[in-house]
């Protein structure tokens, strides 16, 4: 038998072991998984040097004038409730600034046997003010829910995303 018990702090338990319950899950995607689109993308994968012997930065960049994309696909997981989703934006600058930069993204998911040739959902915003020297790595804030385009989502679907710099937006 197994018996669940709260250790006091409402996390379940099976003897000393905490058993891991539902909720936010994190997914890593580096630059290195996405690739410029074919209509209006970003640069090309690029390795930068920060300084002989420290860390190379992998890095897509994207222009201060233009819109330019990047996209990515990934599986869900299979305990992946088929609800929205938010997205962070980690990334840096080579200069030092203290304006603006404006990240969106929009997905969609695709069953099998469903065509990819679908429409990605509305995009959400993530407006993260600069502060900072050059190479700093910045952190955007938690965009909004994203709704994902497609049909109905499902564990297991693969899912295509788009992330831009909304260089249109005045702000940025």
């Amino acid at each position: 038998d197994i018996t669940l018990t709260p250790n006091g702090t409402g996390v379940a338990q099976v003897g000393s072991a905490v058993i891991k319950t539902a909720g936010t899950e994190d997914m890593w995607v580096p630059a290195t998984a996405m690739s410029p689109t074919a209509t209006a993308g970003c640069a090309d994968i690029e390795s930068i040097e920060t300084s002989a012997g420290r860390p190379d930065m992998r890095v897509l960049d994207f222009d201060a004038s233009t819109q330019e994309y990047a996209q990515y696909s990934v599986a869900m997981p299979k305990s992946w409730n088929g609800s929205t989703i938010t997205a962070e934006f980690y990334w840096t600058t080579t200069a030092t600034d203290t304006d603006a930069c404006i990240w969106g993204i929009q997905g969609l998911t695709v069953s099998n046997d469903e065509t990819i040739d679908q429409d990605f959902g509305t995009a959400q915003l993530a407006t993260d003010n600069v502060i900072s020297g050059a190479e700093e790595v910045l952190i955007s804030p938690t965009t909004n829910a994203v709704t994902l385009g497609g049909g109905t989502p499902a564990a297991g679907d693969l899912a295509f995303f788009q992330v831009y710099r909304d260089a249109d937006d005045g702000s940025d």
